[in-house]
């Protein structure tokens, strides 16, 4: 999990600061490139510069970050959503196809609700519940802001707190046609995270055990109780648990198991799906 603002170059980083301070959209920035800057604005950029000098990722120093077709608040209550992380919607959207729904699905871990949201924004108006779930009160608090942010599909948000299918009500137990997460998957003594990531984010979100896999256990176990036949379940790992999830998966009692890659070819996700 790599801090996006070290992707980038300094050009990027520094206009992405300028238009934040600003408070004006590319656009608008570029039209407006020859006009003096006001003295709130200059106040606002400097203090976003020491942040960022101090190793702070630019998305928390901004507050807001892109995932998909959402712009949404992110602060160092939740995770970060990463680009790759796009693709599980895409796993979904794939899975139901053309099918109208109504559709009862969950998000679990929901963090920033950067997916149960996109999945509302993007499936037809009204044709969706999602229950978004975290253990994080705080997580929540911004899920629901974001919602608040994307107007009318935020109808179909329900939010619960609580540890994975412990959120849930226990009257919806095999109703689910969808059931997404990113959960933490990272193993606590793993030397690949980046040191800005073990730093600035929550730990809660991203360390999972010894093997980085006691939460994917969890929800796992759970899937044939709370999935309705031909419902699906769909995880992010990390890219060297592929063999172990699928074994997950399958003594699950899932079916139609399958890994997806992430946008630079690691095995990221796998599906499957309850007969």
């Amino acid at each position: 999990m790599a801090n996006t603002a070290e992707t980038v170059g300094d050009k990027a980083l520094a206009r992405w600061l300028c238009e934040h301070a600003s408070g004006l959209d590319a656009e608008e920035f570029s039209a407006a490139i020859d006009e003096l800057v006001n003295a709130r604005s200059g106040i606002h950029l400097e203090a976003m510069i020491r942040r960022v000098l101090d190793g702070e990722p630019v998305q928390y120093v901004m507050g807001r970050w892109a995932f998909r077709y959402l712009d949404l608040m992110v602060d160092q209550r939740v995770l970060i959503p990463r680009p790759e992380t796009e693709l599980l919607v895409e796993i979904v959207l794939h899975h139901v196809g053309d099918s109208k729904g109504p559709f009862t699905m969950a998000d679990l871990g929901t963090g920033s609700g950067a997916i149960g949201l996109s999945l509302l924004h993007e499936l037809p108006l009204n044709s969706a519940t999602v229950w978004m779930t975290d253990a994080s009160t705080d997580a929540i608090d911004v899920a629901r802001a974001n919602a608040a942010g994307i107007g009318r599909p935020a109808v179909g948000a329900r939010f619960e707190v609580g540890s994975w299918w412990d959120a849930l009500p226990s009257e919806i137990a095999g109703l689910f046609d969808v059931v997404v997460s990113n959960p933490p998957y990272i193993a606590h003594e793993d030397a690949e995270v980046e040191q800005s990531v073990n730093k600035w984010e929550p730990h809660s979100a991203l360390f999972a055990g010894a093997d980085g896999l006691d939460d994917i256990r969890v929800i796992t176990s759970g899937a044939a109780q709370w999935l309705r036949s031909g419902g699906l379940l769909v995880t992010e790992m990390g890219y060297t648990q592929a063999s172990a999830v699928l074994d997950l998966f399958t003594s699950a009692g899932l079916k139609n198991v399958t890994v997806h890659k992430d946008l630079a070819g690691h095995d990221r996700f796998v599906s499957g799906v309850k007969t």
